[in-house]
């Protein structure tokens, strides 16, 4: 018999619709029944590609012994970690207090006025990896709940306490400088694991934050040039032999539990393909390696290809399990890959190090053991035949693969991450000349405008033509942003107007008049806290979002107040960011933004003739991080951006306008002389890396 969420649009809830557990979605409903029965609260949170939600969902929430004490005990919430962020972050600081780590799934006990007093992750049902038999879990709590009420209170009462502290943190106020830069540079170098490449032990995660903030220093005018190139191009070789990433269909697993970057939990999110994909194609720009623009379309066209809505819409996640085994969808035998392969097996056998014991109980992960130029010396062949050869090994293996059984699919499509898609398939289509990746961000734009702003408000989430949620920070300022990488790479009006409606509504809607933002409205739901999250995580936090839309709005001209406001918030965590840069790199691009030198540059004249072309062409061929432009017919609109407005046509001709902090050097109409403009100090030559191939 269904429980009380049969009706929920989650893919990870109706997961759990049938259990025998009587699980309540979040609500009033549910709530309120913990009030009047005075029962603790025991709030379940993941998300539907987590592999370890499932093992504890199969073990403990399908058994029926198990349900029965949690269904005596407790009124038990269900909660999509990816569809309220919101509780996710409020419990998690509380978990991270109470056991000093975190994870999912989340297991959190709450009073019925939710202040949590005992949580973990993963329980077993019976012990072992030094945890405790959850059903024993459960009897302790019940025990405590019905025998030591006030020292359960005590206990609460202490993590409210801790939670409220997490969301005033206040730091001592010192403003950015470059000097602040060079020093943080310097610190993430220093810890880079240069034997492995990423930053941390295993698990190794993907930093691709700290990734971009450091190409963002590399065009810059910094003694650390060589060492940060150096640590770039280490980081994006390592995660891009295999294993972690999936060479055969493109796109990469969320992390490794190796240091090796071969063994994936084998989920794939959307989130975590969209900022990769963005830093290795910022990695061509800078280097003008090609090897990094063929991962950041495998990248891409992963993602067009298998979590794509026929709408324009993205879906959040492939599953880590399939036929019941985690990676089973991604393995290899020895023997499949030798009938697969056939004549060209041993090549393959020596370019990935394959062995008949395999590399992962008894299954091959594919992990490149050999570079480029050993095989072109080992086996007798050019570069292009070197490419062409793994393309047709991959093809095969790739429709192989195509015929087993796949990995569940997350269909619901959340703003927050399709924002991070969109703004890395619009910078792909300018920089890359893809117009099948620019027509993919516009189909999205509209998807996610049309399908999720309802009534004047932004939405969360959406799943088979339903909206649910009220967005959150990270939608609105990650939106923003999107929205104006958009309108760089499409001259229409209307993303730019969009960007800045958007962004008016979160400062009217989730400003904290002590500095920065909350992440929820000001009319959400009351909730233990309102939260703020301040630290970047697997996805840039809200308010590093939001500074950096704020700086890119106040470039544009028409919000110029926004900048001191962004800068305010930089100066409040200027302690945290020298201690902890890879916990705030967005903070830190952000930062490198607002430090500049920056250029505001437009482009007026007839969108359609030739010379306009030449003018986006050469400004668009070098990566510049701290440059916005505004593309504009002329006369332009009256509600186009202030960067475009009174500047006259030079010649009658198409003309740019090449800016420094408002302040414009003279109009010119060829492009060579434009390029001059925009590459005076910088570090890379013009178009030094647009339509390489190394």
């Amino acid at each position: 018999m269904p429980n009380h969420l049969l009706a929920e649009n989650s893919p990870y809830l109706l997961q759990h619709a049938h259990n025998p557990v009587d699980w309540y979605p979040w609500g009033e409903e549910a709530l309120a029944k913990a009030r009047a029965e005075n029962k603790p609260i025991f709030l379940s949170v993941g998300y539907a590609a987590c592999h370890w939600c499932h093992v504890m969902a199969h073990e403990s929430f399908e058994d029926p012994e198990t349900a029965a004490l949690m269904n005596e005990h407790f009124v038990n919430i269900k909660v999509d970690r990816e569809e309220r962020p919101d509780l996710d972050s409020i419990y998690m600081n509380a978990t991270v207090a109470l056991t000093g780590s975190g994870g999912w799934p989340m297991s959190v006990f709450l009073t019925p006025d939710l202040k949590p007093f005992y949580a973990g992750a993963y329980f077993p049902p019976t012990p072992r990896y030094n945890l405790p038999a959850f059903k024993d879990v459960l009897r302790g709590i019940a025990r405590a709940w019905r025998e030591a009420p006030q020292e359960v209170e005590q206990v609460a009462a202490q993590v409210l306490q801790h939670l409220h502290l997490l969301v005033h943190l206040s730091e001592d106020r010192n403003t950015i400088s470059p000097e602040f830069l060079e020093t943080v540079t310097k610190t993430l170098l220093d810890s880079y694991d240069w034997a492995h490449g990423g930053w941390g032990a295993a698990p190794k995660f993907p930093q691709p934050m700290t990734i971009e903030f450091l190409l963002r220093r590399a065009t810059a005018e910094t003694p650390q040039r060589a060492r940060i190139l150096q640590a770039v191009t280490h980081a994006l070789d390592a995660m891009a032999r295999g294993g972690m990433y999936d060479v055969v269909g493109g796109g990469f697993c969320r992390y490794s539990v190796d240091n090796f970057w071969r063994t994936p939990h084998f989920e794939k999110m959307l989130y975590d393909n969209a900022q990769l994909a963005l830093a290795y194609l910022h990695g061509y720009l800078v280097t003008g390696e090609f090897r990094y623009r063929r991962v950041c379309e495998e990248t891409l066209d992963f993602v067009l290809r298998e979590l794509s809505h026929p709408e324009g819409g993205f879906f959040s996640s492939l599953d880590a399990d399939s036929e019941g085994e985690e990676g089973k969808f991604y393995v290899w035998t020895y023997a499949q890959l030798e009938a697969l392969l056939g004549a060209d097996f041993e090549f393959f056998k020596t370019a990935y190090g394959i062995s008949p014991a395999g590399n992962w109980e008894g299954k091959i992960i594919l992990q490149r053991a050999l570079d480029d130029r050993s095989l072109m010396a080992g086996f007798g062949l050019q570069a292009e035949e070197l490419r062409q050869k793994f393309s047709a090994c991959h093809a095969k293996l790739f429709a192989a693969r195509e015929t087993r059984p796949r990995p569940a699919t997350d269909d619901k499509a959340l703003v927050m991450w399709n924002s991070l898609m969109l703004t890395a398939l619009a910078e792909a289509g300018r920089y890359l000349g893809r117009p099948d990746y620019l027509q993919a961000a516009l189909r999205n734009a509209r998807f996610l405008l049309n399908n999720l702003y309802l009534n004047g408000q932004l939405r969360r989430s959406w799943r088979q033509g339903r909206a649910r949620h009220t967005a959150y920070l990270e939608d609105y300022a990650g939106l923003v942003v999107a929205l104006l990488a958009l309108y760089q790479s499409d001259a229409d009006p209307e993303w730019y107007r969009w960007a800045l409606k958007l962004a008016d509504e979160m400062v009217a809607h989730f400003a904290d008049l002590e500095g920065g933002f909350y992440d929820t409205r000001d009319d959400h739901e009351a909730l233990l806290l309102r939260p703020k999250d301040l630290q970047d995580n697997a996805t840039p936090c809200g308010n590093s979002l939001a500074a950096t839309a704020l700086l890119e709005l106040a470039a544009y001209g028409d919000r110029i107040e926004w900048q001191e406001r962004a800068e305010a918030m930089l100066a409040s965590l200027h302690g945290v960011l020298l201690r902890s840069p890879t916990a705030f790199a967005q903070w830190l691009s952000a930062a490198d933004f607002a430090l500049g030198p920056r250029r505001e540059v437009a482009v007026l004249g007839d969108l359609q003739r030739a010379e306009t072309g030449q003018l986006l062409q050469a400004l668009w061929k070098t990566y510049r991080p701290r440059q916005v432009a505004a593309v504009s017919a002329f006369p332009p609109p009256a509600d186009a951006p202030a960067l475009v407005k009174d500047r006259p046509l030079l010649n009658d001709l198409p003309t740019a306008y090449v800016c420094r902090g408002f302040v414009c050097l003279q109009p010119v109409n060829s492009p060579i002389e434009m390029e001059a403009q925009l590459a005076e100090g910088d570090h890379l030559e013009p178009g030094r890396a647009q339509g390489e191939q190394s």
